[in-house]
């Protein structure tokens, strides 16, 4: 794994909304793995969701900075200045922008079930360590999926995340913890006007800033 600095978590997804799962997720690795921060990708499109349903950039930005408040947490948009569709483009870009930083991937196991249909995943693997943290309900899935057949050879003890300095990607580590069963599609069926909500607290303030670049996110009041 390249780099001497801050470990950071990354943790990808459209974030529609975030919402305190998400949270708890992330403080839980941090403490498990001995991360110095997490930061949260929210993505301007993911390819394998439909664009139907999805809100706003800004408006889930928003929703993002409310739940990592106070918290080991830095939520950036740094996808669209990149230009980057693809995780594994975003993770190449990352490393040669940070190289001073050790970054892990952390995924749930919903993901990992699926994660043979991304682009380029061995490439993923490799660029640095992957974190699966336990889903109510993929276990199974994640466990007999064809990722899992090819990470499984470099499965690594949770201890061994506090020292990276030791060994290097590829490198998976699985973490549980009790289970968290909120979901962003059931928050956005019980507020269908959620994204307008947060669109117009955003129409109130001067602008919001990515927590990474600190650049002003657009789709806001400038």
């Amino acid at each position: 794994m390249r780099g001497s600095g801050p470990i950071t978590g990354l943790l990808g997804g459209s974030f529609n909304p975030a919402h305190g799962g998400h949270r708890r997720i992330s403080l839980f690795t941090a403490e498990a793995l001995g991360l110095d921060e997490v930061w949260w990708l929210v993505s301007p499109g993911n390819p394998l969701k439909p664009k139907a349903g999805m809100a706003p950039l800004a408006a889930r930005v928003a929703s993002a900075r409310r739940q990592a408040r106070r918290a080991r947490i830095r939520v950036t948009a740094i996808e669209r200045e990149l230009g980057t569709r693809y995780t594994v483009d975003t993770l190449r870009a990352l490393v040669r922008r940070y190289p001073h930083r050790r970054f892990v991937w952390l995924m749930g196991a919903d993901n990992l079930a699926q994660f043979h249909r991304w682009k380029d995943w061995r490439t993923i693997a490799r660029l640095m360590p992957i974190a699966v943290i336990a889903r109510p309900g993929y276990d199974g899935a994640a466990i007999a999926s064809p990722a899992m057949a090819w990470l499984g050879r470099f499965r690594r003890s949770q201890s061994s995340f506090r020292s990276p300095e030791r060994w290097s990607a590829p490198a998976l580590v699985t973490l549980r913890f009790d289970p968290d069963a909120r979901s962003a599609t059931a928050i956005r069926q019980a507020d269908p006007e959620w994204a307008r909500k947060s669109m117009e607290r955003l129409s109130r303030a001067d602008f919001i800033r990515d927590g990474v670049t600190y650049h002003r996110i657009p789709g806001h009041a400038a």
